[in-house]
């Protein structure tokens, strides 16, 4: 038996592509064009791209749903959609449908029996997953009655019961409010630390820029980056704010074309200035300047590029959409 080893990639994509065809003489559809990249045990890993980008059937294909047309893909040491890999997946999909007869707690009954699980095992991490989950008191209410984020809530519940290696979650954070977006990402943290493999297909922006390691970013079936957060939103480039205290002459000496907005008659009164900034270095060498004229930097706050930023450079001029990024 094949197994992955605790440092071994727990997904391995390499070359993948998916071809789709159109009727018998239609020509094809590349959905995915040479994708390659890994997730390893204990990161988040979030799988980003515009609509029609190919998310979906990836994540179809590393499930054994549906079969790729060429390269290799693989599960914790196993080929993709080999049963003996799917066992020892978590998987919440964007849209889980529960019987509405259901409650949470004999949904996760049905959810561990198709796992393997039996009625006994289930009963005993039930309560500790629906207390992590937040859905504690509410196990025996019909889910009919449930919102779409206590749905989510339990989705997350049942992906973890049979206590995966790897989860793969799709927009896991989608109906809930804030509070709930920071339960789920205190959870992932906590999976993270545990050592599991987090693979999560999102659209919220910012929640992947808050708990993800790495980031993959798909346009068209073509990967277009892979790597760390840092390396997709580095601080050299955007602006820094900075609240200034000192005289109007002052401040325009170094920098001359800064003007007060409204009439200051006391030059303890504070002002903001919001200047481009290329690097650590220019902003380090602005400070000395000020400083030198008698100007107190009051605070600084960096304003470098974000994940939005980045996403938009890499696919936005071709996505017709820019803003919206779903599957």
């Amino acid at each position: 038996m094949i197994s992955s080893s605790s440092d071994s990639p727990v997904i391995i994509v390499d070359g993948l592509e998916k071809q789709y065809r159109k009727g018998f003489f239609g020509k094809g559809v590349r959905a995915l064009n040479g994708v390659s990249f890994d997730v390893r045990p204990g990161e988040i890993f979030a799988l980003l791209g515009p609509n029609g980008a190919g998310k979906t059937t990836l994540i179809k294909i590393l499930l054994g749903i549906i079969r790729r047309t060429g390269g290799n893909a693989s599960l914790l040491g196993f080929p993709a959609g080999d049963r003996r890999g799917r066992m020892r997946v978590g998987y919440l999909p964007e849209h889980l449908r529960i019987p509405r007869h259901q409650t949470a707690r004999t949904a996760l009954e049905f959810y561990g029996q198709l796992s393997g699980m039996t009625k006994g095992a289930v009963r005993k991490k039930a309560d500790g997953l629906l207390e992590l989950v937040g859905l504690a008191g509410r196990d025996r209410e019909s889910v009919k009655q449930f919102s779409k984020g206590m749905l989510q809530r339990l989705g997350l519940a049942q992906a973890l019961l049979h206590d995966p290696e790897l989860i793969i979650l799709d927009e896991p954070t989608d109906g809930l409010d804030p509070v709930g977006r920071s339960q789920i990402r205190g959870i992932l943290e906590r999976l993270r630390d545990e050592g599991r493999g987090v693979f999560l297909n999102s659209h919220l922006l910012q929640e992947v820029e808050l708990v993800c390691d790495r980031v993959a970013i798909l346009q068209k079936g073509t990967l277009r980056f892979v790597g760390t957060m840092d390396e997709l939103t580095p601080d050299t480039a955007g602006e820094v704010e900075l609240k200034l205290i000192g005289s109007t002459d002052a401040i325009q000496r170094v920098l001359p074309d800064w003007k007060a907005t409204e009439q200051r008659s006391d030059a303890n009164q504070p002002v903001e200035v919001t200047l481009p900034a290329k690097d650590q270095a220019e902003v380090d060498a602005l400070i000395d300047r000020l400083r030198q004229e008698s100007i107190s930097v009051v605070s600084m706050k960096w304003q470098g590029r974000t994940l939005e930023d980045a996403f938009l450079k890499l696919v936005g001029d071709s996505t017709g959409d820019p803003g919206r990024m779903v599957n």
